[in-house]
């Protein structure tokens, strides 16, 4: 239970991500919009002439302006589209749309009990305020991630939904949208009684953090570096800079909830005279870090790597030093630290907590979009004057920082003998990510037989950097791979696969009817693979593979059970089909059948097993004990349903004749590479061998082929 927790926890941190990604290009414009438009700033840089009032140039700046400005006023919505298409497992595009329905409909939902309760007037000050045009409640950030969550909760439940055939039309993914809007008029109604509270609640969260001073700053700070490893630092930093936790402020006669927001309103508002110490707390302690404390421990690693190395080390680290103080992205060298001495990562931590107590303490006022380099201090402290943020001191820190992480870092890798960059003696020099710390905490995990079914296909397939993309159809795992000589065919067939079937860069590895099972299971698998390449051929090269050779049975025939045409149309020997693994039988035994008429139909009385979502494809179960795959053309799990209208679903107990499918025989002769449909009989024993009792033209019902089952 808590590594599910843990994991949905992750998957939600990572789904911020999407909308949090927007950020840096709008504060971009914002930064430079909304300080160049300031009067106060271009006299005092005398720039008043050259880009003041009635100057193209300012025209240019005040549309950057609005332009940044947009993004953080709508980010609630935003957060509704981002959340949804990160949680979403499959069909994001529609998680996003039925998002932002959801969206509209729990606050016009809201809206109109407001309406109904006496308006906006007779709600507490500061409880409402315009959400896309519509009066609503005081919800910001938090009303999009309730609405993201929620909807992909509902999306990954009934995106699959099979309607009855009355309703077909709005089963599947047009089900979403519909229930989404459904379920969030309630959640609206509901919202409207309940988020008061919710919000009074926040609101005391948020007043206790700003009461708790310098010490509640150091924390936060500590927690925000301590939870990059998991993943889960955006869950916990994001209601401090979104919401009420972060604090609220009037700017501008408008009530502002969240850190980052008050900071960006405050850079809008030309009376500002110093940004908000108690919103920027939550900010400044990055830059100290990120500009000079983690290039330190960059340089210390250098210093302290063996000399033949140092060349090496050299440019890997240097190129990791600059990207965070540029940009503020630190995963390079903090993996490294966390990947081969934690003890370096638990000081780093401490010191993140001191960084941004001292920010605090010096009232810094830098606030920034999302990362914390160069380039946010100098839009966001440098160019609003040192009178408004005291971004001086962020200098002054810094340079103790780079001196302090150099020195200890130095001396904790000397004294330690930790195995950072270049010390150890391995010939790979290399820094670490996120994935190599996941592939080591799953490594660490006793593999399951799920994991090890992947496992072998990621290596029968060179390694995850060599996959290009990942899909199936009823029966066959299809990937595409960058390098088709690093396929190993061995290795896969060990899986459990009963063959492999190569197209150019194409490779399709064949399961039977588990193979939905499969690829969920190896999609998941990849997740936290390495990202490597594999030569795995060397390991097969000496080992013979014997080729199956025919056997005609011999013995005494004791059962036939006959097996009919599910269509009418030309038979033919399975052999004769234009597809390799059918033709090689590597699914099964049986015979085809080119249909000539529209109607699919049971074969033998029996049970639908499973209905393939492209619906080209039925898994059958006669009553005789037959497992059987009605597979209509070639490569038509490429239609994607097109050409194809089904009249059962999984389950069905159906009768000898009874209307499985209808096929639009123009469009798929116009779109499929052969109309060539294989029954088979997916799972034959030894002593089961296929008779063909037809050949040529057949009718629906007829005799196809007879299996013999010969005395053991």
């Amino acid at each position: 239970m808590k590594d599910k927790i843990f994991g949905i926890l992750q998957r939600v941190g990572r789904s911020f991500m999407l909308p949090i990604a927007i950020l840096p290009v709008a504060g971009l414009l914002l930064g430079l919009g909304g300080s160049f438009t300031n009067e106060t700033m271009l006299k005092a840089y005398g720039l008043l002439n050259v880009m003041g009032p009635g100057t193209i140039i300012n025209q240019v700046l005040q549309i950057m302006n609005a332009a940044g400005n947009i993004i953080f006023t709508n980010l609630p919505i935003i957060f509704a589209m981002g959340v949804a298409i990160g949680m979403a497992k499959k069909e994001k595009e529609v998680a996003a749309l039925s998002a932002v329905i959801a969206f509209f409909i729990m606050h016009a939902s809201i809206g109109a009990l407001i309406d109904i309760n006496g308006g906006a007037e007779a709600m507490l000050s500061g409880a409402t305020t315009d959400v896309c045009g519509i009066t609503s409640l005081q919800m910001g950030v938090f009303g999009g991630i309730v609405v993201g969550l929620g909807v992909a909760a509902l999306h990954n439940r009934f995106y699959k939904i099979e309607l009855p055939q009355v309703l077909s039309f709005f089963g599947g993914t047009r089900f979403v949208p519909i229930i989404s809007g459904l379920v969030y008029v309630v959640v609206g109604i509901a919202m409207f009684f309940v988020w008061p509270t919710i919000q009074a609640g926040i609101y005391a969260v948020g007043d206790l953090v700003l009461r708790s001073g310098y010490a509640g700053t150091w924390v936060y700070g500590f927690m925000e570096r301590l939870l990059i490893p998991f993943g889960l630092h955006h869950v916990f930093y994001l209601p401090f800079w979104q919401t009420a936790v972060g604090g609220t402020l009037e700017v501008g006669g408008q009530m502002i909830e969240g850190a980052q927001n008050i900071f960006f309103a405050q850079l809008s508002d030309p009376s500002v005279e110093h940004f908000a110490v108690s919103a920027t707390r939550f900010m400044s302690g990055k830059f100290p870090l990120m500009i000079f404390g983690l290039p330190g421990a960059a340089f210390a690693m250098y210093r302290t790597a063996k000399p033949k190395k140092r060349k090496a080390v050299e440019g890997l680290l240097l190129s990791a030093a600059l990207t965070s103080m540029l940009t503020g992205i630190t995963e390079p060298l903090e993996f490294t630290f966390l990947f081969v001495a934690p003890l370096l990562y638990g000081v780093h931590c401490v010191f993140a907590g001191l960084a941004y107590m001292l920010m605090h303490i010096l009232k810094v006022g830098v606030g920034m979009t999302f990362s914390g380099g160069f380039i946010d201090l100098f839009l966001f402290g440098i160019l609003q004057g040192n009178k408004k943020t005291n971004w001086i001191w962020i200098v002054v820190v810094g340079v103790v920082y780079f001196i302090v992480y150099y020195v200890l870092f130095s001396f904790l890798i000397k004294k330690l003998d930790l195995k950072t960059p270049g010390r150890d003696d391995v010939e790979e020099v290399k820094l670490y990510t996120r994935a190599d710390v996941n592939a080591r905490k799953e490594g660490e995990k006793s593999a399951s037989a799920e994991d090890q079914v992947s496992e072998g296909i990621l290596r029968g397939l060179g390694g995850k950097k060599n996959i290009s993309d990942v899909d199936c159809c009823a029966t066959r795992l299809r990937c595409t791979v960058h390098k088709s000589e690093l396929v190993n065919d061995t290795i896969l067939k060990a899986t459990g696969a009963s063959g492999v079937v190569h197209k150019g860069n194409g490779v399709q590895i064949i399961y039977g009817p588990k193979v939905t099972v499969i690829k969920s299971n190896f999609e998941d698998y990849l997740e936290t693979a390495p990202d490597e390449e594999l030569h795995t051929m060397e390991e097969t090269a000496d080992s013979k593979t014997e080729e199956k050779t025919e056997e005609k049975q011999t013995g005494k025939v004791k059962e036939t059970i006959i097996v009919s045409s599910p269509i009418t149309g030309i038979a033919d020997d399975l052999a004769n089909a234009p597809d390799d693994a059918f033709a090689g039988k590597m699914m099964g035994d049986g015979a085809v059948v080119t249909p000539t008429n529209p109607v699919v139909v049971a074969p033998e009385d029996g049970e639908i097993a499973f209905v393939f979502d492209t619906k080209h494809a039925i898994g059958f179960m006669s009553d005789s004990g037959l497992s059987m795959l009605l597979h209509i053309g070639i490569d038509t799990v490429k239609l994607d349903g097109k050409g194809f209208t089904c009249f059962v679903e999984n389950g069905q107990k159906v009768k000898k004749g009874d209307k499985l499918l209808e096929l639009d025989l123009e469009y798929l002769k116009a779109n499929a590479p052969s109309l060539c449909s294989p029954i088979l009989c997916t799972e034959l024993e030894d002593n089961q061998k296929v008779r063909l009792l037809a050949s040529g033209e057949i009718k629906a019902g007829a005799p196809l082929y007879a299996i013999d089952i010969y005395e053991a």
